[in-house]
């Protein structure tokens, strides 16, 4: 039934993963959840997102044991963040920005995203292609 579901949906969720209440998934394709993840209430995540094992290393000697990362009330993942391990916890009102990828916790309250993006354009072909800092907001929890 899973796979049925995930060739029409785009999402793999493991039948064994833990969802709480409110749980929304918006523009679904690409979703991963792994078996042992926890998923408290509130949690809302986008499209590409890997909620996986650190490794698959030691095969069944790892059967029952926590290999994914357990995500507290009232987090948010944005597009194409990956959240590995099961020692990794995601603390309660966390924001995720899109495309972090990460295998250790994030405190409560925290704001992560990719450190030292850029922004290179070029808006018609007399000008050189130009490279502009991203303001960062202060708030924001930085995890490379």
């Amino acid at each position: 039934m899973t796979e049925h579901a995930h060739s029409i949906t785009g999402i793999d969720i493991h039948p064994g993963t833990t969802i709480s209440k409110y749980f929304f998934i918006d523009h679904g394709t690409g979703i991963v959840i792994g078996e042992t993840t926890v998923i408290g209430d509130n949690v809302k995540i986008y499209q590409g997102v890997t909620l996986g094992a650190l490794s698959t290393r030691g095969g069944q000697k790892l059967k029952n044991a926590k290999r994914h990362p357990t995500i507290c009330d009232n987090v948010t993942i944005y597009s194409g963040a990956s959240i590995l391990g099961g020692e990794t916890v995601i603390g309660k009102n966390v924001v995720v920005g899109g495309n972090a990828f990460f295998t250790s916790s994030i405190p409560e309250g925290a704001r992560v995203s990719v450190k030292s993006q850029e922004l290179l354009y070029n808006y018609d072909e007399s000008h050189p292609a130009e490279r502009k800092e991203i303001e960062q907001d202060s708030s924001w929890y930085y995890n490379i």
